[in-house]
């Protein structure tokens, strides 16, 4: 068994909200032990109608998981990083056969995103590397969801200057 993936059992998810050149949010998957990592430009969404594209970006280490901090200049993605919403997700099946076939359906059980979730390939765009996020219809389905950003002044003071565990050049 790999870890990362416990037989479909419940592993875990994060979120980052990262100001960096452009605000956007890292949705983070624990799978075969590492983070798979997708950039969303404009956040995921709790609203089926709503397709958000998903950029896969590398692959993170699991202690990423908990990073908070503003990235300092000179380093790559420097800026503030918060966790905007983190929880377990559980995969439909095994999710890296899944991946690689193009289309991971999962649940997540988080603060703000719950409910059945698609990431699916976009085939024959671009580098192969962008996704599509999609919430299911389900009963935690939101037609009228805005996405709040979580930095506040106050929650910037908060953060300190620290280089996340992880390959940023």
């Amino acid at each position: 068994m790999q870890r990362g993936w416990r037989g479909g059992g419940s592993v875990r998810f994060v979120v980052h909200e990262h100001h960096s050149t452009r605000l956007h949010f890292d949705f983070r998957l624990e799978i075969a032990g590492v983070l798979k990592s997708w950039a969303i430009p404009k956040g995921p969404s709790m609203n089926p109608s709503e397709k958000r594209l998903a950029v896969m970006v590398g692959d993170h280490p699991l202690e990423y998981i908990d990073f908070e901090g503003i990235i300092p200049d000179g380093h790559y993605g420097a800026g503030p990083v918060l966790i905007w919403d983190s929880g377990e997700f559980q995969a439909e099946g095994d999710p890296e056969t899944a991946l690689k076939n193009g289309k991971l359906s999962f649940s997540l059980n988080g603060k703000k995103l719950k409910g059945s979730f698609s990431l699916v390939l976009m085939k024959g765009r671009g580098s192969g590397k962008d996704w599509l996020l999609i919430k299911g219809k389900d009963s935690f389905a939101k037609e009228d969801w805005k996405i709040i950003e979580e930095l506040t002044p106050t929650r910037r003071k908060k953060l300190i200057e620290k280089i996340p565990p992880c390959e940023t050049s």
